[in-house]
């Protein structure tokens, strides 16, 4: 049995080292057709090689035996933000072809649609992959706030922002940690920040329409953040307060009696 969970976990490992190679491939490709300069090149390589080193350390820690068909697709998913994430970097030298930067996004924004629905459907949901598919989203909407703000300000890095200070905010305040009610108005305002941004990134539409695009990505990510930091409040206050209240109840019993 040891050996058969040895040659598991090496599977596994195997599997994310495939994902760096395919990432590195994916870098010589994009660098060889656009002439990508330093910046990208050193920023790709190094999100390659954290991607691999963090999957690799969770899943270890988690003891997973197997990859699954879901973290495929959530690993091609985080090669093409790998390829956007040096675009951008590059873009401080050079603006990427659009076509090539949009097309990368897309595929990485379709995807995202595509790595829950195989987990449900083979019965692989993990809290791993559910959590690496939740980093990957969030790093993209920062890559593409990072490229809009260049051409918006830098208000709008709020937008890539947001989520990595609601989890610095968690350490202070763990109640934070508490797990969230089922909300589809959640999934669509996550969904929508990509698709927004990148219609901003596009650049095929005016300036002011852009603005407000972006704009409007900033208002309803800030109304999903802040009810859920709403719930989450409310209800540790409740639960903070059910066993003074409980105490009370039980010191006029004493009395009464």
């Amino acid at each position: 049995m040891a050996l058969n969970n040895t040659y598991d976990a090496r599977l596994v490992q195997q599997e994310t080292a495939v994902g760096a190679g395919l990432q590195i491939l994916l870098l010589a490709l994009i660098g060889t057709a656009i002439g990508m300069g330093p910046a990208g090149w050193v920023t790709g390589l190094v999100f390659a090689i954290a991607t691999w080193a963090v999957l690799s350390r969770a899943l270890h820690r988690a003891g997973s035996r197997t990859f699954g068909p879901a973290n495929r697709v959530t690993l091609g998913r985080a090669t093409l933000v790998g390829g956007v994430t040096a675009l951008v970097a590059d873009s401080f030298q050079d603006s990427p072809p659009v076509s090539l930067f949009v097309g990368l996004t897309a595929v990485a924004l379709i995807l995202d649609g595509v790595d829950g629905k195989v987990a449900r459907r083979t019965g692989t949901s993990t809290p791993l992959g559910a959590r690496f598919d939740m980093e990957v989203d969030a790093f993209l909407i920062l890559v593409l706030s990072v490229y809009v703000s260049m051409v918006m300000g830098p208000w709008v890095l709020l937008i890539g922002a947001m989520r990595y200070v609601f989890v610095a905010a968690a350490r202070v305040w763990p109640w934070l940690t508490a797990p969230l009610p089922p909300s589809t108005a959640r999934k669509t305002v996550a969904a929508l920040q990509g698709v927004l941004l990148l219609v901003a990134a596009s650049a095929f539409l005016p300036h002011v329409v852009n603005f407000g695009v972006v704009a409007l990505a900033l208002g309803l990510l800030v109304w999903s953040f802040g009810r859920d930091v709403l719930w989450l409040y409310r209800t540790h206050r409740a639960t903070q307060a059910a066993p003074a209240a409980a105490g009370r109840r039980a010191r006029r019993e004493l009395v009464t009696s």
